[in-house]
């Protein structure tokens, strides 16, 4: 699987909207190897998108087709700058991966100490962390290139079900130790209209 992560301040939400949309019903029946997206916009006016790939390859070859650069050139607009890309190659799923039935999606971006100390603590503590957050319904994982960056969307059933149990596991051991394992802070989007496709 191979992730394109976009992300960037939005000066036109609508467009946004509009844009993702046409890229549903227009764009995406002729994009090979194209596996799924999610993405939304904060409340703060900062979007977050994640498209996904069967490979770098498909999503390369998306990426030139005439009609994806007419749509991105529209597309463009809806940002205040340009956005950052970052092109993830190695992916980890935990729980089946993103979810469709997800009424709120937390993304976080951040930077690991060490990527393979991470890899091995969420992959073990797996069947800890469903006990602990049954709201959970799936996570994805995207390493950005041979970097330690990271970007890390989690699928709940609803918004208000994940506050109350994220109070309740608060200072929790299993949540200490994920979190010492960054490098510094990481910053949240939390995407209340998630798009997920």
């Amino acid at each position: 699987m191979f992730i394109q992560v976009i992300s960037g301040k939005v000066a036109d939400a609508e467009l946004l909207r509009k844009q993702d949309e046409r890229w549903m019903s227009d764009l995406k029946p002729g994009a090979k190897g194209y596996l799924g997206y999610t993405g939304g916009i904060t409340a703060d006016g900062r979007s977050i998108a994640m498209a996904r790939f069967e490979s770098e390859a498909a999503a390369q070859a998306n990426s030139e087709r005439a009609e994806q650069g007419d749509w991105w050139d529209a597309t463009a607009a809806a940002y205040d700058g340009t956005p950052t890309f970052n092109n993830c190659t190695e992916i980890d799923l935990l729980f089946g991966g993103g979810s469709n039935d997800a009424g709120f999606v937390q993304v976080v971006q951040g930077t690991a100490k060490d990527r393979d100390a991470v890899r091995k603590f969420v992959t073990e503590g797996q069947d800890e962390l469903r006990s602990a957050r049954p709201d959970i319904l799936g996570i994805v994982v995207a390493w950005h290139g041979d970097t330690n960056d990271f970007t890390q969307a989690v699928y709940f059933k609803s918004e208000a079900e994940t506050r109350t149990l994220e109070t309740a596991t608060d200072g929790d051991e299993m949540r200490q130790q994920y979190q010492d394992l960054f490098a510094g802070p990481p910053t949240f989007y939390d995407l209340t209209e998630p798009i997920l496709d």
